[in-house]
């Protein structure tokens, strides 16, 4: 039944200090939709939001379906929650900050400009066969449902054994072009095309789109995955994504691989065309903040940066590769893969080094930073965090050869989301209770709110935050 309690139904997730963050991010959490194919959807044909909204399927009032929900539609359509923002994708490009963006680019209506439909809308990859005003529909995230909508449709209930007829209906789907987002690498792979970048058009936000006026990108596979439920996990969905009533998505493992995802993407459109804008570099790639500083011009000099231990060879006054999916996936092998952990750390100084002698050497060092990183992403797919593991990961996070290098906003918010994905996880794993959680949601607020806006990032308070944050998380232990 569905009636299991959900994730996202967490009342200690939906706190003002998160709202307030994500909230900032929402622009950027608009864009996300047109993602590569996957298993068996070989060009599959959209169908639109439409075909998903009878009320026997996901066009309820109310999510009071047997097997799942129902009401999903009405959730994806919420107006005013980050759960409905993929709707809203294509609507937020009439708006005003949308019409500047496009005024300074010289691109004319924003919703009709190729830069911009290739993450606002299903339009572009579906060839016109989607609406526009869809937005991200399911379909952006579930894939063209012409070959599998039929076997969807079908009900379950007539074998003996239905638990397992769900999963077998289910495998027919992915077999059909279904995207088999319980999978943390398949979902990773969809999100990031346009949460962080992809060589197709309309799919990369590059430094001089920022510039116009678009919020920087920032993403967490797991978190962001978790404002976007519409479903709840109970017995039925652990049947039909898993083929086992007990079995729950791992949010640890997701977290990781999410980090590792998005770090590869980043090294790879780092070395591609991408990577170089005219004659300068694609200042997309690096540390935002690192030039985005208040500027001195006085007798006494002020050092207005700190000193990163993870960027070595970085001289001043050049700015860094932006790390924050670095420093996170630093943590996360230490815990998850130490054989890997010494190689990362290795490989990772000398493509900072190789960034301050020219792009022939950081194009070579960025090949050889990615095998890792790839290596990393596969041991975390293939490995189940235990309870345990969630609190080691926090320490982790937390320890000084990863906390001295959160010099940087960007880092610095990844630290954040990551430690309260990892909360999550507890609860979800059933290692500490809501109550529990909801006991110290303070203390993970003032971290967010040490992160709420960049024009204002104190290292030093953040690391104060922070360590309350995990100490907190320490006592549930």
């Amino acid at each position: 039944m569905h009636a299991g309690t959900g994730r996202s139904d967490r009342p200690w997730a939906a706190m003002a200090a998160l709202a307030a963050l994500l909230l900032a991010l929402t622009a950027a959490a608009l864009i996300a939709a047109p993602p590569a194919r996957s298993q068996g959807e070989s060009g599959g044909r959209f169908l639109g939001v439409a075909s998903c909204a009878g009320s026997t399927c996901h066009g309820r009032m109310e999510g009071d379906g047997t097997v799942v929900r129902q009401d999903e539609l009405m959730r994806w359509q919420d107006p005013s929650t980050p759960g409905g923002a993929h709707s809203r994708a294509w609507a937020v490009l009439g708006n005003g900050r949308s019409q500047f963006i496009a005024r300074n680019l010289g691109i004319g209506d924003p919703a009709r400009a190729p830069m911009c439909l290739g993450c606002h809308s299903d339009a572009a990859v579906s060839r016109g066969t989607a609406p526009l005003a869809d937005g991200v529909s399911c379909e952006s995230c579930h894939g063209p449902a012409g070959g599998w909508i039929a076997s969807h449709y079908a009900g379950v209930g007539t074998n003996a054994n239905p638990g397992a007829e769900m999963r077998e209906k289910h495998l027919a789907n992915l077999r059909a072009g279904l995207r088999k987002l319980e999978d943390p690498v398949v979902r990773a792979g969809v999100c990031v095309d346009c949460h962080f970048g992809a060589a197709g058009e309309g799919q990369f936000v590059t430094h001089r789109i920022m510039a116009a006026g678009h919020p920087r990108i920032a993403f967490e596979l797991d978190l962001f995955s978790s404002l976007q439920a519409h479903h709840q996990e109970d017995e039925d969905y652990g049947w039909r994504k898993f083929g086992a009533p007990s079995a729950r998505t791992d949010h640890v493992q997701m977290w990781a691989v999410g980090q590792a995802t998005a770090l590869e993407r980043s090294l790879a459109l780092f070395q591609s065309k991408r990577g170089t804008e005219g004659i300068f570099p694609e200042f997309f790639f690096l540390d935002c903040h690192s030039c985005h500083r208040r500027i001195y011009d006085q007798a006494k000099p002020v050092k207005t940066s700190l000193d990163n231990p993870g960027r070595p060879g970085i001289p001043e006054g050049m700015p860094p590769y932006n790390d924050e999916n670095l420093i996170m996936l630093a943590a996360a092998a230490r815990v998850a893969a130490p054989a890997l952990a010494d190689q990362l750390a290795v490989r990772s100084a000398a493509f900072h080094r190789a960034m301050a002698t020219d792009r022939p050497s950081a194009v070579a060092a960025a090949a050889q930073l990615a095998q890792t990183v790839a290596a990393l992403k596969g041991a975390f797919a293939a490995r189940r965090f235990a309870g345990t593991d969630t609190f080691t990961m926090v320490d982790a996070i937390a320890a000084k050869a990863v906390s001295d290098r959160f010099t940087d906003y960007a880092g610095s918010q990844q630290a954040v989301m990551g430690v309260d994905t990892l909360l999550g996880a507890m609860v979800s794993s059933g290692r500490v209770t809501v109550g529990a959680a909801a006991g110290i949601r303070s203390d993970i607020d003032r971290a967010y709110t040490a992160v709420a806006d960049p024009n204002s990032y104190k290292p030093s308070e953040f690391h104060a935050a922070l360590g309350r944050a995990v100490q907190a998380i320490r006592a549930l232990r």
